[in-house]
């Protein structure tokens, strides 16, 4: 298996276990002094142990629905749909790697909205269901 198709099997296998609630295996993609970032709040978690501490406290009820991978090399990038407690938010996952773990991670977040009727004309619907809407997405690209 060449290195792009080892990482991106390992950025499935972290959404999976995202999913499956399986904290030690969603966090075996990071390296022991990864950092995550998060710029809307303005949090940056330094080190494995402080990333699983913080989404191991998570007080919601999270599903995760990937709609895209996409990467090369050392930089890979995941669209996700997270919902907390039923309420979806859209999230962009940036993961740098090295040497096969991430060791920096930058996630945005943004919630849905209603499009505004001026641009309906212009417009059509997402095809396999817009994120959030409630119409199944596909499965993770293998």
């Amino acid at each position: 298996m060449d290195a792009d198709s080892s990482i991106r099997a390992a950025v499935v296998a972290h959404w999976r276990a995202s999913e499956a609630g399986e904290i030690e295996a969603e966090h075996a993609i990071y390296a022991a002094d990864a950092i995550l970032d998060y710029p809307q709040s303005g949090e940056r978690y330094r080190g494995r142990a402080a990333i699983v501490a913080q989404r191991g406290g998570h007080p919601a009820d999270r599903h995760f629905t990937v709609r895209r991978i996409s990467g090369s090399g050392d930089l890979w990038v995941s669209e996700v749909v997270i919902t907390y407690d039923g309420v979806p938010t859209h999230s962009v996952s940036v993961m740098e790697f090295a040497s096969g773990h991430v060791v920096h991670e930058t996630q945005y977040f943004a919630d849905p909205f209603e499009a505004p009727a001026w641009r309906a004309a212009l417009a059509e619907p997402m095809p396999d269901g817009a994120p959030g809407d409630g119409r199944p997405s596909p499965a993770p690209p293998a």
